[in-house]
């Protein structure tokens, strides 16, 4: 077992977990730019060499966390894929659960699309993030028929809304608080309808 510092918190049991805890935890406090192994060992009061019996470097930790995000995210999503719903009542419902998602899980949504952790090096990425892109891409196709280039840009256009609208809740354009996040997600599901309604614009020349 790992040695435990004065006043540490992990004493026994799983230091992976531990440490993918407390990661999210210090990126909670201090962004995802500001997280460091060598802050969490602090924390936990271990050994800094110790995170290294179970990850190779911070970015192995940040994968850990982001194959968490994409599933939390991926739980958020499922309850608007039922296929007998409209597409375009999907989508939208999914661009507000994609707001409620960020404010929800900030340190989550932080790692997945500010981290910028390399899917090479770590498949697991792409495997987690499917689900999340599938309960999209299907909806988006049962309005293109398919057909890739528009699929493509309806798509494109629906996730750059969705996480605009994120991102300006957590800058605060929004106030705080239960009604600062109902507002972005009921803007961010109209934006959606918007999009939806004006696709043929998207693929002009």
């Amino acid at each position: 077992m790992p040695p435990t510092g004065k006043g540490g918190r992990y004493h026994h049991g799983d230091l992976r977990a531990a440490l993918i805890e407390t990661a999210i935890e210090l990126i909670g406090e201090h962004g995802v730019r500001g997280f460091s192994l060598a802050e969490a060992s602090r924390r936990l009061g271990v050994a800094v060499s110790a995170p290294y019996a179970h990850f190779a470097d911070r970015s192995d930790v940040l994968a850990a966390i982001a194959v968490r995000g994409y599933q939390a995210f991926a739980a958020e999503l499922a309850p608007y894929e039922d296929p007998a719903l409209p597409p375009a009542g999907r989508l939208a419902a999914m661009a507000s659960a994609y707001v409620r998602f960020a404010a929800a899980q900030r340190p989550l949504f932080e790692v997945l699309y500010d981290a910028d952790v390399d899917k090479d090096r770590h498949p697991e990425l792409a495997a987690a993030e499917k689900p999340v892109r599938d309960a999209f891409d299907c909806s988006v196709a049962a309005l293109t028929g398919g057909d890739e280039v528009p699929t493509r840009d309806l798509a494109t256009a629906l996730e750059a809304a969705a996480r605009g609208y994120a991102l300006f809740y957590l800058d605060g354009q929004f106030g705080e608080g239960a009604a600062a996040v109902d507002e972005a997600a009921a803007r961010a599901a109209r934006a959606t309808l918007a999009l939806i309604a004006s696709r043929g614009l998207l693929s002009g020349p």
